[in-house]
């Protein structure tokens, strides 16, 4: 009986030994010196799946480990207690403006949780033929957030010498298919049209093609300012889009419908891209979360009183014919109330205000005082129901079409606002919806293959705050003022941003396409 009684015992012994030594691996289980670990993070990876919990760790400037274990511990320079925060990949905005040769630090977009930025939007990219020294220079400049250029086919069109000709000469039309190349060549992302500016107004279906099918050729995407983006001419434009969509991915820039009306209206856009990608066109979209447009006073203007044409001349021999078209423009676009003066000795006024204080016609105070190049200006043309049935649609993602300086509060609040007022206001998205809109669509549909997502190896480009805690601050009264909320922001595994706080790091790069 003491036997039995002795090997119970050692028994017994022997399985405390295991348990004790198991109890052990578990809490050293990794002996590696990270350099950060977020602990107890909410984890929402940019995928659109479920959030989970996890410890994340980062070595470099990427994601050493996920372990949704939180009873492991492990070893690291810095923790940070992620207990009830979120932890997202940083937000990529696919359509942005600025010059980071003059605001690299760009603050702007930092504030909302942007860690990336597409530049080179709308046709109009840095006026280099060399666009990979471009990307050097800048690279050697401290930047707050990394930099995706893209080449603008504006751009290129003066840079090759045709310039505002309708059809390019053969000569023409080579020069701007090498400088495409070049720019792919040199780590662009693809290639920006804006067909509604000069000199892009100007060209037509055959050179379109061509330059797609160089982009696609290369793995680019175009992101198209499109020709016409009100209620009667927005479809021919986004068809004249997907015929370019056969060579290459497609995106239609900051979606919008001027002067369309209601739900119905967008889904029937909406459903005409459906249609397209049925037929094997890749296209997607972007979206900016209000109703005014921003863009330089010119969309105003007829053709014929812009560039290349003298304006001078215009006024002399058809200034009655430019008052009554600009007349009638104005009172088409909601009225002289709903432009809003956004540079320029007039700005923060609208078109009204203008007007009273000249003691002058809007028209007049538009043709003499401002003219076509004299301002940028906010415009009241879109609705908000038809907008918001963008915002929804799986394909579109969010961008800002903002820069440090434009005076629209879409510069300083967009990313902000599609959390505070689409997921914790009117629910209109889950935070996972919204946050896959703000990383990994984006970074798939720009071909950002290492960001985006909150995955082993990828960058750690991260964010962490309460959705609650997020506000967009900038108003049109006052559009350059920073969100709040976001308690951490990492670039490249640095943390530049902290309880609100910028710090002296600024850890962005300049990428290139892979």
């Amino acid at each position: 009986m003491e036997k039995l009684y002795r090997r119970t015992s050692l028994l017994a012994k022997f399985i405390i030994a295991i348990l004790v030594f198991a109890s052990c691996q578990q809490v050293a289980t990794d002996q590696t010196q990270y350099e950060l670990l977020i602990r107890n993070a909410m984890v929402v990876d940019g995928t659109g799946k479920a959030a989970f919990a996890a410890h994340v760790l980062v070595s470099g400037d990427s994601i050493a480990l996920i372990d949704t274990d939180t009873t492991n511990t492990y070893t690291a320079n810095r923790t940070i207690n992620a207990s009830g925060l979120y932890l997202t990949p940083g937000f990529i905005d696919t359509h942005a403006h600025g010059d980071p040769l003059e605001t690299p630090d760009f603050s702007n977009f930092l504030s909302m949780g942007v860690t990336t930025i597409c530049l080179g939007q709308d046709g109009f990219s840095p006026e280099r033929e060399n666009l990979k020294e471009w990307m050097q220079e800048v690279d050697g400049k401290d930047l707050g957030v990394n930099v995706a250029i893209f080449a603008g086919h504006n751009t290129l069109r003066m840079l090759s010498g045709i310039k505002y000709d309708s059809i390019p000469s053969p000569q023409g039309m080579a020069k701007m298919e090498q400088l495409l190349t070049d720019a792919l060549d040199a780590g662009s992302f693809g290639l920006t049209t804006g067909l509604e500016y000069n000199p892009g107004y100007y060209a037509r279906r055959d050179e379109l093609n061509s330059l797609a099918k160089i982009v696609g050729k290369k793995g680019g995407i175009i992101m198209s300012h499109m020709r016409n983006e009100d209620d009667a001419y927005v479809e021919a434009s986004i068809r004249e889009l997907l015929e370019q969509g056969k060579y290459c991915p497609v995106n239609v820039s900051h979606i919008k419908v001027v002067y369309g009306k209601g739900a119905a209206r967008a889904n029937r856009v909406l459903q005409l891209l459906d249609s397209a990608r049925q037929q094997g066109i890749q296209v997607t979209a972007d979206f900016y979360p209000y109703t005014a447009s921003y863009t330089g006073i010119a969309i105003l203007f007829p053709d014929w009183a812009k560039k290349p044409y003298d304006y001078q001349q215009v006024l002399q021999t058809r200034r009655q014919e430019l008052a009554t078209f600009l007349r009638n423009k104005i009172i088409q676009r909601n009225g002289p109330e709903a432009t809003l003066i956004g540079s320029g000795p007039y700005k923060g006024k609208n078109l009204q205000q203008v007007a009273k204080e000249l003691n002058k016609p809007f028209e007049l105070a538009l043709m003499e005082d401002i003219g076509p190049y004299g301002a940028d200006g906010a415009y009241f043309i879109m609705d908000e129901a038809l907008q918001e049935t963008f915002l929804k649609d799986q394909h579109v993602m969010i961008c800002s079409d903002g820069s440090p300086t434009m005076r629209h509060p879409r510069s300083y609040g967009t990313f902000a606002k599609v959390l505070e007022t689409y997921v914790v206001q009117k629910q209109l998205l889950t935070l996972e919806e919204a946050i896959h809109k703000m990383t990994g669509l984006s970074a798939k549909t720009v071909g950002l293959h290492d960001r985006g997502l909150v995955k082993k190896g990828y960058k750690a480009d991260l964010l962490l705050f309460k959705p609650e805690e997020v506000r967009e601050n900038a108003t049109y009264e006052n559009p350059l003022q920073e969100a709040t909320g976001f308690r951490y922001v990492l670039v490249n595994g640095v943390v530049v941003r902290e309880e609100g706080q910028g710090k002296p790091e600024r850890a962005g790069l300049v990428l290139s396409k892979k």
